[in-house]
């Protein structure tokens, strides 16, 4: 009988369609070169699609140290990312996607980001991002999760849809906030 390799908390190996094998696991603060030095591989819409609202539209091919940074360091109290890496040590792993909660000021709901490579695009770690995200959320008592959504983002506005996020509003720059009720319905 083959043993089976124990993983720490959060972390998963996962084997895509494409047979390539990803270690799904927390971010790390040694992640934050390689999310630097990939920022150039992504696609302009990849970019603005996910980033726009934090960086300078002439420097939306690279991104700053101090960024990646602030990306790659957060508190273990109310946020947790995930991302989705070769299965190489921190700092040394091409990360394709990460995925990111926050939980609010008024402690009750976190707002969430999801970015994945076009290399690892139409896999299933989109989906698979979420629904951890959705229940680092549930862990918390959290009473909802939302994200704000670009509407010509039709691939992550189906998948929302699909887990059981409504929308609930737009804004005047074409996003558009999908928001998961977490709380358990009265009886």
């Amino acid at each position: 009988m083959a043993a089976r390799e124990r993983l720490p908390p959060w972390h998963e190996r996962m084997r895509l369609p494409n047979g390539r094998e990803v270690l799904i696991r927390p971010i790390r603060p040694e992640d934050a070169e390689p999310i630097r030095a990939s920022f150039s591989l992504l696609q302009p819409e990849e970019v603005r699609q996910r980033f726009s609202s934090g960086i300078q539209r002439d420097a939306m091919s690279e991104m700053t140290p101090e960024a990646a940074e602030r990306m790659t360091r957060i508190n273990p109290k109310n946020e947790f990312a995930l991302v989705a890496a070769e299965p190489l040590p921190p700092g040394e792993a091409l990360i394709g996607a990460v995925a990111r909660i926050s939980v609010d000021d008024n402690g009750r709901d976190a707002g969430f980001a999801i970015l994945v490579s076009h290399y690892v695009a139409n896999m299933g770690l989109g989906r698979y991002l979420m629904t951890r995200l959705v229940k680092w959320a549930r862990g918390k008592k959290l009473d909802c999760v939302y994200g704000d959504v670009f509407e010509h983002n039709q691939a992550m506005l189906s998948l929302a849809e699909s887990l059981g996020f409504e929308r609930s509003g737009r804004d005047d720059a074409g996003l558009v906030r999908v928001r998961l009720d977490l709380k358990p319905k009265a009886a």
